[in-house]
């Protein structure tokens, strides 16, 4: 890569453009634009969550994720190319059985919360989603991977496994929704 990021204020975006990797300039709030910003900020509340203690396996697992999610930007950044693909996808589904078969079966519905760490994680947990909906919005016009949109489905999965996981590991029971608990005004 060399000195390819040495110069960081090009002025190059002051009219509201900005470059894609294969060149050409688009609108700064162009759908392609809005796509790869949901995946960076998702990138970055992991990076917020990773600041929190927790296992090393998850803190590994987060780690390879934020990888995937720069290549996913690339992907996006430049039309038509695929970075992200089936293995994966089939790398996730294998984390979310793993943490999973660890903690016990749902019965309820659960709140955010807990551990400040399960807090984040439902947070990138939610972050994801969006750019889920961002990609699927995206792909009704242009084209975009089907891997793209399958990753970040079952990275919210993981994200929800992860942050009960998070909470087990700290010894803190979820936060379980207990449904109409402030009609009653008590």
């Amino acid at each position: 890569m060399g000195n390819r990021l040495s110069k960081i204020v090009t002025r190059t975006g002051d009219a509201g453009t900005t470059g894609l990797g294969d060149g050409s300039r688009v609108a700064k709030d162009c759908l392609r634009v809005e796509t790869m910003g949901q995946v960076d900020e998702l990138n970055s509340v992991l990076g917020l969550l990773l600041t929190e203690d927790m296992p090393d396996a998850i803190r590994q697992a987060l780690t390879r994720i934020q990888h995937d999610l720069f290549d996913l930007g690339g992907e996006l950044c430049i039309p038509g190319t695929s970075m992200i693909g089936e293995a994966q996808i089939t790398r996730l589904e294998a984390l979310v059985e793993q943490f999973n078969d660890h903690l016990s079966p749902l019965k309820d519905f659960i709140l955010p919360g807990g551990t400040r760490a399960a807090a984040f994680a439902h947070l990138a947990r939610t972050v994801c989603r969006r750019a889920e909906r961002q990609i699927v919005h995206l792909a009704a016009t242009e084209q975009v991977s089907d891997f793209a949109r399958k990753y970040l489905n079952r990275l919210s999965d993981l994200m929800f496994v992860l942050g009960r996981a998070l909470n087990k590991a700290a010894g803190t029971s979820d936060v379980l929704w207990v449904q109409g608990k402030d009609r009653g005004g008590d």
